[in-house]
């Protein structure tokens, strides 16, 4: 693995319609976006290529991280290709490629995240990554 790119893949117990539309949706993402004790007040989605997200992180302290950028590709319900500006890390985005692909045991998920700056910050996003779709699998489950 590159230093700048992450690669993350789950098999999730839902119809991909499902799984993509809890990841676009504002309601359902504020159901289980965020890491850990990490929670979504807030969720903006402007689904169309061109248009723009923008997503709250609500920290245990209080404090609220910004994540925002624009769709480069939505293909519904097999891809999407969007920047991602974190407001606590410097300018200049990175790229995330989610693809939600047909499973015998319902979609697999596969997240690539791209063009980061150095191995500390992907590693950083590869724990968030993990604890969201944790969240993700326990909400479809449930």
């Amino acid at each position: 693995m590159l230093p700048t790119e992450l690669t993350l893949s789950r098999v999730i117990r839902a119809p991909r319609e499902a799984v993509f539309a809890a990841w676009t949706d504002p309601e359902q993402l504020k159901q289980w976006w965020g890491p850990g004790p990490v929670t979504c007040p807030e969720a903006q989605v402007d689904l169309r290529e061109g248009g723009s997200y923008r997503i709250a992180n609500l920290e245990a302290d209080g404090s609220i991280t910004w994540i925002s950028g624009n769709f480069e590709r939505v293909r519904a319900p097999e891809e999407l290709v969007y920047t991602w500006n974190v407001s606590i890390l410097p300018p200049g985005p990175t790229l995330v490629t989610v693809r939600f692909l047909p499973h015998a045991e319902g979609t697999e998920l596969v997240l690539l995240h791209e063009r980061f700056t150095d191995a500390a910050v992907r590693d950083m996003h590869g724990e968030g990554w993990g604890g969201c779709i944790d969240k993700l699998e326990a909400m479809l489950a449930g």
